[in-house]
Formats: C-alpha cells, sequence, structure tokens
C-alpha cells in the first residue's frame, strides 16, 4: 500500500528554521502546520500558541542543570521532537532548537485543528472541536503522541512541520510562561492575538 502523502501545498520546514535563535523559532512556528502521520491518519494543526525554554539561563527548563538520560533529546540538533511526561498523566510535545549540545526547546501549547477531526475527537474521546488540542496535554493526546514518539526527527514522515505564511509580529501576543514555579518573569510564550484555540489559561 503506497504511503499516504499530507494533503497540504506547503513544504517541510528544513533543518536551518530549527537550528536558530530559540525565540525567533518560538514567534516563527506560529501559523505553521503540525503534522502526525499516525498509522496512515493524517492529523494536521495550525500552530497558535508556543512557549521557548533556554536551558543553562532558565531555570523553568529541563537541561537547566545539564544533561540526563530525561532530557537527552533536547541536546540534539534542531528539528528533532522533545516528549515528557508530566504530573504522571499528561504529555507534552516540544521542538528542539538550535545547534546540537545547546539543550533548547519551544513547547507547543495549542493548534487549531485542520485536519483528521475524526481520528483527533476519537483520541480525546471529546466532540467539541475549540477543545481538541487547545493545550498542550491536549495536542499530545489529540495527535496521538507519546513516549513512543520522543526523538522523532523533525524532517521524516512521520511527524514533521509545514511550511505557510508568517504571521505578522501585530498579530502575535506575547506573556509570561504558564504553569511553572520558576522564572516566570521571562515573556516567553507567544500566541496569535484573538485566535479562539489558544489555550484557556
Amino acid at each position: 500500500m503506497p504511503k499516504r502523502e499530507p494533503n497540504n501545498k506547503f513544504k517541510k520546514l528544513p533543518r536551518k528554521f530549527y537550528e536558530r535563535d530559540t525565540l525567533t523559532v518560538a514567534r516563527e512556528l506560529l501559523g505553521k502546520i503540525f503534522v502526525h502521520n499516525l498509522q496512515g491518519k493524517l492529523i494536521s494543526g495550525k500552530i497558535v500558541e508556543t512557549e521557548a525554554y533556554l536551558g543553562e539561563k532558565d531555570a523553568a527548563a529541563h537541561t537547566y542543570r545539564g544533561k540526563t538520560k530525561r532530557n537527552e533529546v533536547m541536546f540534539k540538533e534542531g528539528g528533532h521532537l522533545y516528549v515528557y511526561f508530566t504530573y504522571g498523566m499528561h504529555y507534552c510535545a516540544n521542538v528542539v532548537t538550535e545547534q546540537e549540545g545547546v539543550g533548547h526547546a519551544v513547547l507547543l501549547r495549542a493548534v487549531q485543528p485542520v485536519e483528521g477531526f475524526e481520528t483527533m475527537r476519537e483520541l480525546r474521546k471529546l466532540d467539541t472541536v475549540m477543545e481538541l488540542a487547545n493545550g498542550p496535554a491536549k495536542l499530545c493526546q489529540a495527535f496521538g503522541i507519546a513516549r513512543a514518539q520522543n526523538g522523532t526527527d523533525l524532517l521524516g514522515d512521520k511527524i514533521f512541520i509545514c511550511d505557510a505564511e508568517c504571521v505578522p509580529a501585530s498579530r502575535i501576543g506575547t506573556s509570561e510562561r504558564v504553569g511553572i514555579t520558576k522564572a516566570k518573569e521571562f515573556p516567553w510564550r507567544f500566541f496569535i492575538k484573538g485566535n479562539p484555540f489558544v489555550s484557556n489559561l
């Protein structure tokens, strides 16, 4: 059976997109299309909210104290998916940024569903489209992302991000990050202003 290609006119983001300053990548991921080819079923959504985590300079980052078995994926070259388990019940997905060994990443906080609504509903056991992926844990559940996807190369055919028109700076909002207790003062959360699929804080 031939592989099904994404029903999307855009191309995958290249490695060089991810191997840049983390805050720049966090902003420019807004509006891009996140895709998971889940056993032949395509699920996709427009990224509408992100958060940056900057390694050794950021007490909230998993890599603040250096490399461990848990966070080793964050030290890969930009363009890998770092998935972690939190609160004993949820997964969160992050895009690794910058060069190999840096330890920075961008948390995907929310997407606006584009394709694969029925699959998302089945995975989330929920019918309300607005609530399918408007939060980092919801996003992972809706896209079928768990521990097995940790370390996935985003230049591959399973999980990837497609290019799309850049969101104008005037439409990008910023705020302190949420759900953390350390380094809360940094304004490293980015979102598309007025988009109804941004997480409910």
